[in-house]
């Protein structure tokens, strides 16, 4: 009995060795034509970042965020007393109404004297008189409603606003400190548009003008550049030229002085590559299953290289021609079925 539950179980290991080696998918490795880049360090910047300064002078009333506070775009993060702005538009709203007033007057009093002179019964001196009166009034109304359009500027001053949504990195005032046009009050940055900064040797400077293709790799992902911009002339203490690489839209993990590398493609060279699925992570090791001419598969050891979207280049361990396994799981199961084939 004990001896036919051996022989069902063996039948049954044989069984789904087969279905395994049926349905195990492979691949033959072949070399293809990749991007060589020159990997460099680089630092993410924000695209906008910037200190926002006082338009007015007047007393801090409220300072409405704080250092590592997220600011929406256009909201209010200080406010100034504005009593003297309130005061200078009132003031010009009063000389509005006055300058209105008058100009009506002058209109008035210069169809009458245009309707006299018709019929002749006022002089050109008089007429003259009257127009210079209206023209006057004319020009005493826009420069009332000038003065009323600067007043409530000035009042719209005292409501400092932040420029772009983002972050603040330093506060310059407290509540009650006086200010006067030009003063510091706050300073952010955007996190919605980065870009890395990198010093690029004279050497590779035509390569990558030339191309204008680069990847920023950090913590193990690649992400490719939206715009490569390279400045045209070289530092002279170091002869380096300064390059600027453009990030996606809120890139994702990344901020501010973050150091990174930066890979910039300079030719084309032929390497192996492979499925990233085809991988086997043994602790410290990155392995791939290879079968051999009688569709043995082993483990085997591999180095690589740079990732391109799905795939990766294969330094070491593999050569043009290897037979890898696309399905680990599967692969691991058809060792199973050698090694109870290799005990009977």
């Amino acid at each position: 009995m004990r001896a036919a539950i051996v022989t069902a179980a063996l039948l049954l290991a044989w069984s789904a060795g087969r279905a395994a080696q049926s349905a195990l998918e492979t691949l033959n490795v072949t070399a293809e034509q990749v991007p060589v880049e020159r990997v460099l360090d680089g630092t993410i910047e924000a695209v906008s970042r910037g200190t926002v300064s006082a338009q007015t002078a007047g007393r801090v009333a409220e300072v409405l965020y704080d250092v590592n506070d997220f600011v929406p775009a256009d909201a209010v993060i200080i406010r100034l007393h504005a009593t003297e702005q309130r005061a200078s538009l009132e003031q010009a709203q009063a000389a509005l109404k006055e300058a209105t007033e008058r100009e009506a007057e002058a209109q008035t009093r210069y169809a009458r004297i245009l309707g006299l002179y018709r019929d002749q019964a006022a002089s050109k001196s008089q007429l003259d008189a009257a127009t210079a009166e209206r023209d006057a009034a004319v020009a005493r109304l826009a420069a009332a409603r000038a003065a009323l359009d600067a007043a409530r500027e000035g009042v719209s001053y005292t409501e400092i606003r932040a420029p772009y949504a983002g972050v603040v990195t330093e506060r310059h005032v407290e509540v009650g400190e006086s200010v006067r046009p030009g003063t510091p009050l706050m300073s952010g940055l955007s996190l919605q548009y980065l870009r890395v900064a990198v010093d690029l040797p004279q050497s590779v400077v035509e390569s990558v003008r030339r191309l204008r293709k680069a990847a920023v790799y950090v913590d193990g992902k690649r992400i490719p550049a939206e715009n490569v911009t390279i400045f045209p002339q070289a530092a002279p203490q170091s002869n380096t030229f300064r390059a600027r690489i453009d990030l996606p839209e809120n890139a994702a993990d990344l901020y501010p002085g973050m150091l990174v590398k930066v890979g910039f493609v300079v030719g084309e060279t032929s390497q192996l590559l492979i499925p990233t699925s085809a991988l086997v992570e043994r602790g410290e090791i990155t392995a791939v299953y290879a079968l051999d001419d009688e569709d043995r598969v082993t483990l085997r050891q591999v180095r690589l290289g740079n990732r391109i979207d799905d795939r990766v280049t294969v330094l070491a361990g593999l050569i043009e021609g290897d037979r890898i396994a696309l399905d680990p799981i599967a692969a691991t199961l058809r060792v199973r079925e050698q090694r109870l084939e290799a005990a009977k």
